[in-house]
């Protein structure tokens, strides 16, 4: 009997052996995911998108540094032209009948000195200017001193004379027409214009 439980087992054990050995999974054979080849491929798309980065950044630094360099020029542009405006602008104010520079006629003229040592290449006409008050040929005489006043201070904070002219229109371009003290203290002053 023993032996015929050795052959039924096996019988029982050959047939699942076999049936086992049929269906074992094949190893399938893969290739390592990554090789050299596809290394150096990421590598390299690597470095470009890097190159390409660093070359848009570098891009974005040169636009950033013009630009700044735009508005500094602009603003440079904006004082200078405020500057000329101011020295255009403000005039030199004398008492009635005086051509006698007060204090603060005299720190007008130092600001008007700067800008002229700031611009070597102006070339200015100072005007001499009365109110309505005298004769004609009074208030021309007086318009004359009040600028030679002002040309001779400039020229005493080393302002070439060469670069500066006076004239006098005496009582002849009011800048208010007014006939009060307020309007004749504004008539009375030295002006300057570019030439």
């Amino acid at each position: 009997m023993k032996r015929k439980w050795i052959i039924l087992a096996m019988l029982l054990i050959i047939p699942a052996m076999l049936f086992t050995v049929s269906c074992a999974k094949k190893a399938v054979m893969t290739e390592p995911s990554t090789t050299a080849d596809d290394d150096a491929a990421r590598q390299a798309e690597l470095e470009k998108q890097q190159a390409m980065e660093r070359e848009k950044q570098m891009e974005e630094e040169r636009l950033a540094a013009e630009r700044s360099e735009q508005l500094k020029s602009e603003a440079m542009q904006r004082d200078m032209m405020m500057a000329k405006n101011r020295f255009l602008n403000e005039n030199v104010y004398f008492a009635f009948d005086d051509a006698t520079l007060d204090y603060q006629a005299q720190e007008l003229l130092k600001q008007k000195a700067m800008w002229l040592r700031d611009y070597p290449d102006a070339n200015v006409v100072i005007e001499g200017h009365t109110d309505e008050r005298g004769t004609n040929a009074y208030n021309l005489a007086l318009g004359e001193r009040r600028a030679e006043s002002a040309k001779t201070f400039l020229v005493n904070l080393g302002i070439s004379a060469a670069r500066m002219t006076t004239i006098s229109y005496g009582e002849e371009k009011p800048v208010d027409m007014g006939q009060n003290d307020e309007a004749w203290a504004k008539n009375r002053r030295a002006a300057f214009v570019l030439e």
